[in-house]
């Protein structure tokens, strides 16, 4: 009997019970993991690894799964670390860049939240891992006597917001840099926006980049949301 064949039937076994949490039996070793000898040799190998307790029968019926005994020599002497180290490198780069695309998203969140508080506008960003804007503060809007009074108006800068692919467009058609830039009514690419300033600049986060911003009516006090953008600027960067 092989004592190399054995340790690829165990190693077989564990590896197939990790996977699925299943008893395995002698044709699903045979046939899974390709080896080129009778189903009865395999079910010898598996009768000598159960008697030098490598693994055990839970029930009459069921294959075999491995004992503390087997998975040891697993870990000690079958492991494949150079595979392993491949698959962790590439999956913890995933998590990493996934995680980083949260945290961006989280700052970005908080930063554009502060924003609509103090400047009683709309403010906005663009996320980090689509071009798709978010928005918040859209009652601060409605609640100006331009918008409360004016329904038609209202609503036009409402479905521009809602488009998140127009104002994303209209944004990189614009000349937008790191520092905040204020479009003032007809300057706005858009006619349903025209009657609203725009203070925009770009934004920068562990190596994404996008757009944050308020927008709010032509009558808004801009050297204070100008300021107040620089500041949450700072706060983001930082």
């Amino acid at each position: 009997m092989s004592e190399e064949r054995k340790k690829r039937v165990l190693k077989a076994i564990v590896k197939h019970f990790i996977e699925t949490a299943e008893p395995v039996g002698s044709n699903t070793i045979l046939v899974s993991y390709q080896f080129h000898v009778s189903p009865a040799t395999i079910r010898n190998d598996m009768m000598s690894l159960e008697k030098s307790g490598f693994i055990f029968q839970p029930h009459t019926s069921a294959g075999r799964i491995p004992t503390d005994k087997g998975y040891r020599l697993f870990v000690d002497e079958m492991a494949d670390y150079n595979k392993a180290r491949e698959e962790a490198q590439k999956t913890l780069a995933k998590v990493k860049d996934a995680y980083k695309v949260q945290k961006v998203r989280e700052r970005l969140y908080d930063a554009v939240s502060l924003l609509a508080r103090a400047t009683n506008s709309v403010s906005f960003a663009t996320t980090p891992d689509n071009p798709r804007t978010f928005f918040l503060g859209m009652s601060n809007v409605l609640r100006q006597p331009e918008f409360s009074q004016n329904s038609i108006q209202a609503s036009e800068v409402i479905e521009v917001l809602e488009k998140h692919d127009n104002f994303v467009n209209t944004l990189k058609n614009l000349e937008i840099t790191d520092k905040p830039r204020t479009f003032i009514g007809e300057e706005n690419i858009l006619p349903q926006i025209q009657s609203c300033s725009i203070i925009v600049s770009k934004y920068q986060q562990e190596g994404f980049d996008g757009y944050i911003g308020l927008l709010g009516p032509k009558r808004m006090n801009y050297a204070y949301n100008i300021v107040l953008l620089e500041e949450i600027l700072k706060l983001l960067h930082n």
